[in-house]
């Protein structure tokens, strides 16, 4: 499903691709069905294409309404952020380790006259506070062969990041053997080039259970 990336970390870009790409972004339904909006010219760095996005929000259809808190963990363009808030997520917090890229979701937001976190932080970092609520849908697209997704998912699972019933999008490199938390779910997924898509649903911990 996969050019070279979504979401950006500093100076993390994935290898063996070329970039390509008009340097806009196309949301594809919801309240901003058709609105474009600008995409920075950086290394590594552009949108989802829409049949990717197209097929991942047919997933979640009926999944996002205006009690669901987003994160996009990696967000780069803000492509998927973005696409659940057109489809009316209630909140959505956008990650980004790069700062000029960032900007470009801050003023894209702006755009759109819509007021949501944008945290200049890599991920590891934003991940080092603690959530005020838990999220109910975590988009979850690291930089490919950087060893990134484990730690991520482990501490999204163990600190309290994940609601009930969250779903947690998750994107790496084709044949790479994932290392879940116990009570993620598969529920769907797609294979595109070098890119294994996969959408989970998490089932909440039994406190009864002291291995989990």
């Amino acid at each position: 499903m996969r050019r070279q990336r979504h979401g950006t970390s500093g100076q993390d870009q994935r290898q063996g691709k070329a970039r390509t790409g008009s340097g806009r972004l196309r949301l594809i339904g919801g309240r901003f069905r058709r609105r474009l909006l600008p995409v920075l010219d950086h290394p590594g760095l552009r949108p989802t294409p829409d049949r990717v996005r197209e097929t991942l929000f047919n997933w979640l259809v009926t999944e996002i309404d205006s009690r669901t808190r987003v994160l996009d963990l990696f967000a780069g363009t803000g492509a998927l952020g973005l696409e659940a808030l057109s489809r009316g997520a209630g909140e959505v917090h956008f990650v980004e380790a790069d700062r000029q890229v960032a900007q470009q979701i801050t003023r894209n937001l702006t755009t759109l006259d819509v007021a949501m976190p944008v945290h200049h932080q890599r991920a590891q970092t934003f991940l080092d506070t603690r959530p005020t609520q838990p999220f109910q849908l975590v988009f979850l697209d690291p930089p490919f062969r950087q060893d990134l997704i484990t730690d991520c998912c482990q501490r999204l699972e163990q600190d309290g990041w994940l609601s009930e019933g969250a779903l947690i999008h998750v994107e790496t490199e084709a044949g790479l053997m994932l290392q879940l938390p116990t009570g993620w779910h598969l529920i769907r997924e797609t294979r595109a080039g070098d890119s294994h898509t996969r959408l989970y649903r998490r089932e909440a911990p039994d406190p009864r259970d002291p291995g989990r």
